[in-house]
């Protein structure tokens, strides 16, 4: 396995390296301005690095710099990695897509929906069916965030101590356990709404495989990929190359430090969130997207099928629709016109819409600190985006990435 550099020219593959300079022009801005304490970027094409940049500082009130393995935490950016867990299982035949989770974490035997009233006296009614592992895996269960803000349901999570984390001393079995209690924010496959279903989903992995779910990562996937800064926490021994965790603040330009937040990574969590716990490196996650990339595989070691990875990253919203029909919306940063969702993944379904030249099939995902990542199949294209600033809404980060990536592109 190579150590992570650039490894290929830039026009051996068909991007125009004076182009891709283009690109840290751009995000040198944000450093130089404040709005950004630091950033790293990486475009590969073909399996092979062609882009890699760092500017800035990973600390910045320690004055150290971004390095190629600086750490950095992907919060959803983990949610593809617990996806692909769960489909691993699947191929196994250990469960059918259309089954009941009930039938694993009892706790939803019965779920209830939401249809009116406050949070002190939510009225409710039983689900009309039951939640099945697909729901989870395409964000249609009925479940919902706390950090939201938009409907009762929210509320109800964060008086029950759901926001940005989980209350104190729970972990992932007492957490879904909890969240079974909440009432749904609408009937199981009647809309797409992001949620903590991907946490529910690394529970069941987890009572599935009879692990937990960072065993399960750390032998199925991470240790299998050779990503080896890749784990819920980061330890003692690499707290050097944590880069610290960064605020947006409204009507401030600069970025302000985050510290509650940023010290929760560096110990062993009591949570083990599938939905956003990882810690990684750029070069770590690469690996992954080359491993979608290449149907499954990589450097002889197969974790799944090309056929399940291309069923995966289809469109898997009713009727063809695109989030900006079927979903909730997030931030207004957040562009859902011409996008599916998939099994763990947002799908672009019609680049015009889209508002970017993408190619449809290109799939992708991003974390709550402003990281992104995606992969294009039809240019056999993959790009991580790192950096540590909350929230993912405060800059147009990755449309802006997108379309200084697309351009650069000349064959």
């Amino acid at each position: 396995m190579a150590d992570f550099g650039i490894d290929v020219d830039p026009g051996e593959v068909g991007l125009d390296a004076r182009r891709l300079r283009r690109i840290d022009t751009h995000f040198r801005q944000y450093v130089d301005d404040g709005r950004l304490a630091g950033w790293q970027v990486m475009v590969s094409r073909c399996g092979k690095v062609a882009h890699l940049s760092s500017y800035g500082l990973a600390d910045r009130e320690a004055g150290r710099p971004v390095e190629t393995d600086t750490l950095w935490r992907i919060y959803s950016m983990t949610k593809p990695l617990t996806s692909v867990a769960a489909m691993m299982l699947w191929e196994e035949g250990a469960f059918e897509l259309s089954d009941p989770v009930s039938r694993w974490l009892p706790e939803f035997a019965q779920p209830r929906v939401y249809v009116g009233g406050p949070a002190a006296r939510p009225v409710t009614v039983p689900a009309t069916e039951p939640i099945r592992v697909w729901h989870l895996l395409t964000h249609t269960a009925g479940l919902t965030y706390g950090f939201h803000r938009v409907h009762v349901t929210d509320e109800l999570h964060r008086l029950r101590g759901f926001e940005l984390a989980a209350p104190e001393g729970h972990d992932l079995a007492a957490c879904v356990r909890a969240w079974a209690e909440l009432p749904l924010t609408f009937q199981p496959g009647a809309e797409w709404n992001y949620s903590v279903a991907t946490d529910v989903l690394g529970r069941l992995v987890e009572v599935v495989s009879g692990q937990s779910l960072d065993a399960f990562f750390a032998e199925r996937i991470l240790g299998p990929l050779g990503m080896r800064d890749t784990a819920f926490w980061c330890p003692e021994d690499k707290r050097d190359r944590l880069a610290a965790l960064y605020a947006g603040t409204p009507g401030r330009p600069q970025a302000v430090r985050y510290d509650v937040e940023g010290q929760r990574v560096t110990r062993p969590p009591t949570w083990l969130s599938g939905g956003g716990g990882l810690v990684s490196t750029t070069r770590d996650y690469t690996r992954f997207t080359w491993m979608l990339l290449k149907g499954g595989q990589l450097d002889g070691t197969r974790l799944l099928s090309p056929r399940t990875v291309g069923y995966m990253t289809r469109n898997h919203l009713p009727g063809g629709a695109d989030l900006a029909a079927f979903g909730r919306p997030l931030f207004a940063e957040t562009r859902f016109d011409g996008v599916g969702f998939g099994l763990g993944f947002g799908v672009v379904v019609d680049p015009v819409a889209y508002r970017t030249p993408t190619s449809v099939g290109e799939y992708h995902w991003g974390g709550m600190a402003s990281t992104a990542f995606w992969v294009d199949p039809a240019e056999e294209l993959t790009v991580v985006f790192m950096t540590q600033l909350l929230p993912s809404s405060t800059h147009p980060l990755r449309s802006q990435l997108r379309q200084l990536v697309y351009q650069s592109l000349v064959d």
